[in-house]
């Protein structure tokens, strides 16, 4: 099982963070939260912090654990590990590896298509953000 560090960075209107998978990527063309696979011997905020530098090229504080989801693919079975994260600067977000990001309120999650895992952590969202 992949270990999955999952990041919710909101700014200060309340909209959350998502970016689109790009081309060439399982489940690409959906939409998801920034973060990346654990890799052997890192702790989940250090994967957290190393993929939103590699992602968004900021630096970031991890912050509140929210929820864990696990979900079996056809490309492999996925624990995402979902915590609140605070950006330093948003001002230059970049989309490295995503082919764009946005910016949307809470409501407007079910307007964009996720991978299935991302449901509940909508839903989690939806009730307590």
């Amino acid at each position: 099982m992949k270990i999955v560090g999952t990041a919710i960075i909101a700014n200060d209107e309340r909209k959350i963070l998502i970016g689109q998978r790009p081309e060439g990527k399982a489940l690409a063309g959906l939409w998801e939260f920034p973060g990346g696979k654990q890799e052997e011997g890192e702790s989940i905020e250090a994967c957290l912090v190393r993929e939103i530098k590699e992602e968004l090229e900021v630096d970031c504080e991890v912050g509140c654990f929210l929820l864990s989801v696990s979900k079996e693919y056809a490309h492999g079975e996925f624990k995402l590990m979902v915590y609140e994260t605070k950006v330093k600067d948003l001002a230059p977000l970049k989309a490295v590896v995503h082919q764009e990001l946005r910016w949307v309120n809470v409501n407007e999650l079910d307007d964009y298509e996720f991978p299935e895992a991302d449901g509940e952590i909508i839903a989690y969202l939806k009730s307590h953000f």
